[in-house]
């Protein structure tokens, strides 16, 4: 912004990097200036600076400072719940129009997301959304027919796991029918 001489004006964003930018109009007599200057504004900068590492909330509750942050810090919560459901899961656009398909839709979008906050605390928090759920997507086989299935995917650390978890192994060179819908009945 500096370099190319202008600073957006009307911008309401209070993060908005225009905020450490001055301008200079006037020469050091109070005269008109020729040419408008800009500059870093440095002690802009050390002022907010000195509020690092704070978080400010803003509240009309009454109530116990440590009851506002725990109750600031279940939005929060609810907030990367929905940003799961409308990333990960694609929970938008709609394109249903009848009012039971859309519900039905955000049914199906929120136990979604149940099952996967319920599989995040089998695994310990340790793996993110999109590690879960580029895995289980990837857990695929190649079904030979008459005999069983193949896996094709690729085994890592979080297969291993997920095997440990739920009390199964499916990174053998053939999986025969029966065993297959052996572990299939142990997800029921």
């Amino acid at each position: 912004m500096i370099e190319q001489g202008e600073r957006v004006k009307n911008r309401k964003n209070p993060n908005d990097p225009a905020r450490f930018i001055t301008k200079h109009s006037i020469t050091n007599n109070g005269e008109v200036a020729q040419k408008t200057l800009y500059s870093l504004d440095e002690s802009a900068i050390a002022y907010e600076a000195t509020f690092d590492g704070f978080y400010a909330v803003c509240t009309n509750l009454e109530d116990d400072v440590s009851h506002i942050l725990n109750i600031s810090e279940q939005r929060w919560k609810i907030e990367e719940c929905f940003r799961i459901t409308k990333s990960e899961f694609e929970a938008r656009p709609v394109h249903l129009t009848r009012e039971d398909r859309i519900k039905a839709h955000f049914l199906v979008c929120f136990l979604a997301l149940l099952v996967y906050r319920l599989l995040e605390k089998k695994l310990n928090h340790k793996y993110t959304v999109s590690e879960i759920l580029d895995t289980l997507r990837n857990f695929k086989f190649f079904k030979e027919d008459g005999y069983g299935y193949i896996p094709t995917y690729t085994r890592t650390d979080l297969t291993d796991v997920l095997h440990s978890v739920f009390g199964f192994i499916t990174d053998y060179e053939f999986i025969s029918k029966r065993k297959m819908r052996e572990i299939i009945k142990k997800t029921k």
